[in-house]
């Protein structure tokens, strides 16, 4: 069990619908409370959990000692009792910090390098999302090594990832303006097709950026498609040919991961990130796709906030988690403040007991106020 304040014969916290299942089961495996979802695509033509909410819950059991897990027949029912944080797998960076021990994993397959509609790219990943752990002091030993670039909407990645800074508290969190935007950068990435899309992506951006600050730059990453099995992606064949994509197991081959995108990270002043990922459509031009990455840059800094929406959630599970009656405050634009925001504000009262207050702040802003719940990693002692 991760959490002191939570009883191992807590009953399960109960929710319908597979909607926000990844970020409950990572608040139950953070607090040590049991989850019960039921009606999970009850009236879906295809119910129950999914082939990735399987491998998640996977991950999840790989990564903690004594975690047990209880689905139905038809997957539309899930008992989640999540054990320890051991460190053995995963890139959860919200679990991390309080695993017993160091986290070096390597995650093969799909698509886990670049956008999709859902997910942002591992290179946002690296250069925006972790960034926001600076500010709970949580900052050595990380590192994230791109091994294989592949694209979506099928592909066969594969990412290695290390954590070696554990807590057992979080700092408290007072974060009251946002800096002005000092530098942009940036990474155009492109698999299977020509590099000069990175080129058109990139000269498109940096017309649009440039009219606003002149220090903007943006990395050119190109690879080569990757080479899988006839049946990689089908029910049942993607775990087998995740450690086999050079297809040298025989019979057909095809190449996988073909695409290119865009991931752009604008720096304040004061160590604020605002991110915008972009990734090719079918039959999209590599113009359209750096305009609409710069575009959706500038309406993230436009909407301001001392955190980007990318690293909301992140920040209030930590500043809940925080030392025990201690209130953390972070500024946010208005519009963060959406339909996202209002399921995981709703989520964390559920899962920990505990408020997110907003009030009115200066210059159309609003005021987040979180107090700590002392929930900690009891995997170690000292912080």
């Amino acid at each position: 069990m991760t959490a002191s304040t939570i009883a191992p014969t807590t009953p399960p916290i109960r929710f319908t619908t597979h909607s926000c299942l990844r970020r409950r089961l990572v608040l139950s495996t953070l607090t040590g409370a049991p989850l019960h979802i039921s009606r999970i695509r009850a009236t879906s033509l295809k119910p129950g959990l999914t082939s990735y909410e399987f491998s998640l819950l996977r991950l999840l059991d790989s990564l903690t000692n004594g975690t047990f897990i209880e689905i139905s027949l038809t997957g539309t029912t899930l008992l989640y009792k999540p054990g320890l944080i051991t460190g053995n797998n995963g890139l959860l960076a919200l679990l991390a910090p309080f695993s017993k021990n160091a986290f070096s994993v390597t995650l093969k397959g799909g698509v886990i390098t670049s956008a999709t509609t859902d997910d942002y790219s591992v290179d946002t990943f690296r250069t925006a999302v972790l960034p926001v752990y600076a500010g709970f002091e949580i900052t050595r030993g990380i590192e994230v090594r791109t091994l294989v670039r592949s694209s979506g909407p099928l592909g066969a990645g594969e990412v290695h990832f290390l954590h070696g800074h554990q807590v057992r508290l979080p700092k408290t969190l007072h974060i009251q303006n946002s800096g002005r935007v000092k530098r942009i950068r940036g990474v155009s990435y492109s698999t299977g097709v020509s590099a000069g899309n990175n080129a058109r992506m990139i000269e498109v951006a940096r017309g649009v950026l440039n009219r606003f600050i002149a220090d903007v730059y943006v990395f050119s990453d190109v690879s080569k498609a990757q080479i899988v099995p006839a049946d990689y992606g089908k029910e049942g064949a993607a775990e087998k040919a995740a450690g086999n994509t050079k297809g040298r197991a025989g019979g057909k081959t095809k190449k996988t991961g073909v695409g290119f995108g865009i991931s752009l990270v604008a720096e304040t002043s004061l160590g604020t990130t605002y991110v915008a990922d972009a990734f090719a459509g079918p039959a999209e031009a590599a113009e359209d796709v750096g305009k609409r990455a710069a575009v959706m840059l500038l309406e993230e800094i436009r909407v301001g906030g001392a955190v980007g929406r990318h690293g909301l959630m992140s920040v209030l599970i930590m500043m809940m988690m925080g030392v025990e009656g201690d209130v953390g405050r972070v500024v946010l634009g208005k519009e963060a403040i959406a339909e996202e925001f209002i399921a995981g504000a709703r989520d964390l009262k559920k899962v920990f007991g505990g408020e997110v207050a907003v009030r009115d702040g200066e210059s159309d802003s609003l005021v987040v106020s979180v107090v700590g719940r002392g929930v900690g990693n009891i995997g170690r002692k000292v912080a």
